[in-house]
C-alpha cells in the first residue's frame, strides 16, 4: 500500500525539496489570512472596492474558519503533518536539515506557546474576519438576467 506522502508527492521530487515547498505554501496561506484583514480594514476605511468582492471574502472567511475548527477541536494543520512527514522520510529529524528558507519561515509562523494560546489567537482572529464580514459587508455577486 502506498503512503500518503507518495500519493500527494511525486517520487522524483526530494522530500527535503517538498518539505521547503509545503512550509511555503502554509506561509503563503499564513500571510493571505493575516494581510487581507488588515487590508479589507483599510480598505473599508478608504473605500476600495475590491475588499467587497464576495469571493475574495467568501475564501477568507473560509480559511480562517477551518483555521479556528481546527484549533477548537485539537486537529493539527494537515500542511503541518505533511511538511513532518515529508522531514522525517528526508532524514531530517531536527531543524539542522532543513534548508534556509524552511527555518526562516519555520521561525516566522511557528511558536513554542502552549495550544490554548493558539486556540485564543485563532478564535479571536475569525472573531475579527467575522465583524469585519458584518461591518464592510462583500457585495453579492448579481444574477444576470438573459437577454433573449
Amino acid at each position: 500500500m502506498r503512503s500518503v506522502i507518495s500519493i500527494i508527492i511525486p517520487t522524483s521530487i526530494p522530500k527535503s525539496l517538498s518539505a521547503d515547498l509545503i512550509v511555503s505554501i502554509h506561509f503563503v496561506i499564513v500571510i493571505f489570512n493575516v494581510g487581507s484583514l488588515f487590508v479589507i480594514i483599510l480598505g473599508g476605511i478608504l473605500r476600495w472596492r475590491f475588499v467587497r468582492n464576495f469571493w475574495f471574502r467568501a475564501i477568507h472567511l473560509a480559511m480562517i474558519l477551518i483555521v479556528v475548527f481546527e484549533a477548537l477541536f485539537g486537529i493539527t494543520c494537515p500542511l503541518t503533518d505533511l511538511e513532518y512527514n515529508l522531514r522525517i522520510a528526508a532524514g531530517q529529524y531536527n531543524a539542522s536539515g532543513e534548508s534556509f528558507v524552511a527555518r526562516l519561515i519555520h521561525l516566522i509562523i511557528f511558536y513554542d506557546f502552549p495550544q490554548i494560546v493558539f486556540t485564543i489567537a485563532y478564535c479571536a482572529f475569525g472573531l475579527a474576519v467575522l465583524a469585519a464580514w458584518l461591518l464592510i459587508p462583500p457585495l453579492y455577486p448579481r444574477k444576470h438576467k438573459n437577454k433573449t
